[in-house]
């Protein structure tokens, strides 16, 4: 009689896991009910507790982008975070250019904007500096950064 060496599946492996995570949170919480709260092993203590809050903190990121409901994270779901991490990403980009912009809503920026914001980081640069740093990243040849600029020499 041959055996089965077949490789089970990843989202198999995945629901296991899973299974065992939960199994092992359930079992954490029935012990909690029968040590008393005087006990030094208490899961009141605040090592068990912020243990206990992390691990509520991460089903509910589970259960925020779980799209169907199985309490698991399939790959849609997992594209669905990282289009959501891009994107806070390019909102924390977005408000890093505009701190670098002269003239709020130019969508550029200029040497001396450039050489303002440095001045105001504590590092001073002359205006050839910032022309010469510009230079580099200026694709367009136009003597300013626009956004798309700015993200690749930001990457």
């Amino acid at each position: 009689m041959a055996t089965d060496n077949r490789i089970p599946k990843p989202s198999k492996w995945f629901s296991n896991k899973s299974l065992r995570l939960s199994l092992h949170r359930r079992r954490s919480k029935s012990s909690s009910t029968l040590s008393s709260p005087s006990s030094p092993m208490s899961p009141c203590t605040p090592q068990n507790n912020s243990k206990e809050n992390e691990l509520k903190e991460a089903q509910a990121v589970i259960d925020d982008l779980d799209s169907d409901g199985d309490k698991l994270l399939d790959f849609k779901d997992f594209l669905s975070l990282m289009k959501r991490e891009a994107n806070e990403e390019d909102d924390d980009l977005k408000k890093a250019f505009e701190m670098f912009e002269m003239e709020k809503g130019s969508g550029c920026i200029t040497p001396k904007g450039l050489q303002r914001m440095l001045h105001r980081l504590g590092d001073a640069k002359s205006y050839d500096e910032c022309v010469a740093m510009i230079h580099v990243f200026d694709t367009d040849g136009n003597g300013v950064l626009d956004f798309q600029e700015f993200h690749q020499m930001m990457a």
